[in-house]
């Protein structure tokens, strides 16, 4: 578990994170070693799971050497899949982490939501819906390493 005690903003305890996965986590459906690496460290304090229409057809090859739970969704209907797993899994104890248009609702129901802006870009219903923007994965993955820079950006 992860506490971040967040001043004049709010304490959070957090069990999970959840991931898209192409745009967020992988590039052309690939994950860089480095974030491999970052999240299985992270696995080490919380449960980590990944929800993806799995575009390339490759996210389980692609994520094996993690501690990660990966989840398939619809491709027609990822938004709604993507928002029933946040309820069914409990939006208090969970941060969210995507960028696209079907991201929208695992990031707004959850006590925090981050946007990737990354080399595909992000849609800009889920950055407005999101708590914080970050300009790629690894540096979002280092703000649960290194709790102060979430901190600092967040604390009012």
């Amino acid at each position: 578990m992860l506490k971040l005690n967040i001043p004049s903003y709010k304490m959070i305890e957090i069990k999970n994170l959840i991931f898209d996965y192409n745009g967020t986590l992988a590039k052309d459906g690939l994950v860089k070693d480095t974030t491999k690496n970052k999240l299985n460290k992270l696995s080490e304090k919380v449960n980590i799971y990944v929800l993806t229409a799995d575009t390339f057809n490759n996210a389980k090859k692609n994520l094996k050497d993690t501690n990660v739970n990966l989840h398939i969704i619809s491709k027609e209907n990822g938004t709604n899949d993507k928002g029933d797993f946040i309820k069914e899994l409990g939006n208090k104890d969970s941060i969210a982490i995507g960028n696209g248009n079907n991201d929208i609702e695992m990031i707004k129901n959850v006590e925090l939501g981050i946007c990737i802006l990354g080399d595909e870009g992000c849609s800009t219903f889920t950055m407005i819906n999101s708590d914080l923007v970050i300009k790629n994965i690894d540096d979002c993955l280092d703000l649960f390493i290194n709790p102060k820079r979430l901190i600092a950006t967040l604390r009012k």
